[in-house]
């Protein structure tokens, strides 16, 4: 897969399009990926998603408390596995939003893009003021020469309710549900930073992960059984989202701690999906009831492992 972010010419050779923000990548966009390099394969076209960042409420509306799924980082990384030809994401910008509907089809789809075949939802809107749908769009491909397929109600509904329920799920700490919706487990991605020590003095020293990106959606506070790589292997462990009530913390940190691994992991970057969860988070009336806890916590985590198929 290639990757653009430029603002010069994307694709010298004829494309299959779809649109949007993918955020999650989930099993509903699965399917309409399917569709797209398939649809690609069969007419000789390059598969595209053109998608944008930042998101365009955040530019438009200004909005800092929306959360996604994925960072634009995540969410190529996921989109490099499917088989895509191009992925173009395209700076949101206020100027960008005011281009009449007839120019961001010919600079953009037919232009850059070299359009060929769109595959869009039927709510589709584009152009200034999102005042174009998918009926000008079909007129525009038979002014320059491309085609647009609809994809139904029905299925942009499953897209739909699938981002809304893993939001839900995910604030409400269901990741039996997210992942399901997902296809594969929700990931954290962040830079292991110093913490206060505490886990290491009570025997379950813990990498502490710095999230650059506020828009990423943290999920519910508790304790959950995690997997990383490392030196390309599987490693598993158990993970504290939350504020260290015990230890009268008043910030959000997230802490993992990985099983049978003691290398310094001090300004590395770390993904961690997320498996399944233990419990809330508890504030105990000391230290060494928590440090019992955790060792509870790190048995039942064992026993979920245990039953993980690789």
């Amino acid at each position: 897969m290639k990757l653009h972010n430029s603002s010069t010419t994307y694709i010298d050779k004829p494309s299959v399009i779809t649109i949007g923000t993918f955020d999650g990548v989930h099993i509903g966009h699965q399917k309409i990926i399917e569709r797209l390099i398939a649809t690609a394969k069969g007419k000789g076209l390059e598969s595209v998603i053109l998608t944008f960042f930042p998101h365009p409420r955040m530019v438009l509306q200004k909005d800092a408390n929306i959360k996604l799924l994925n960072t634009i980082t995540e969410r190529r990384e996921i989109l490099e596995q499917t088989g895509l030809d191009h992925l173009i994401v395209k700076r949101f910008t206020k100027d960008f939003a005011n281009l009449s509907a007839h120019d961001y089809v010919k600079k953009i789809l037919v232009d850059e893009l070299h359009a060929k075949h769109i595959i869009i939802g039927y709510d589709h809107r584009f152009g200034k003021n999102r005042s174009a749908n998918i009926e000008d769009l079909k007129v525009f491909g038979e002014q320059f020469g491309f085609e647009v397929e609809e994809i139904s109600a029905e299925d942009i509904e499953n897209v739909a309710v699938s981002s809304t329920k893993i939001r839900t799920a995910l604030n409400n700490g269901d990741i039996a549900t997210t992942n399901a919706y997902l296809g594969y487990p929700y990931f954290l991605t962040g830079t292991i930073t110093q913490g206060k020590g505490l886990g290491k003095q009570i025997g379950f020293p813990t990498a502490n992960i710095h999230i650059e990106e506020d828009y990423k959606l943290i999920p519910k506070n508790g304790v959950y059984v995690v997997r990383s790589q490392w030196n390309d292997q599987p490693v598993y462990g158990m993970m504290n989202i939350g504020t260290n009530p015990t230890v009268d913390g008043k910030t959000q940190t997230i802490e993992v701690h990985l099983f049978g691994t003691n290398e310094d992991l001090y300004g590395k970057t770390i993904r961690v999906e997320l498996l399944h969860r233990l419990r809330d988070e508890q504030k105990f009336a000391s230290v060494a009831l928590l440090q019992e806890q955790l060792k509870l916590d790190q048995e039942n985590s064992l026993k979920f492992i245990a039953n993980i198929d690789e």
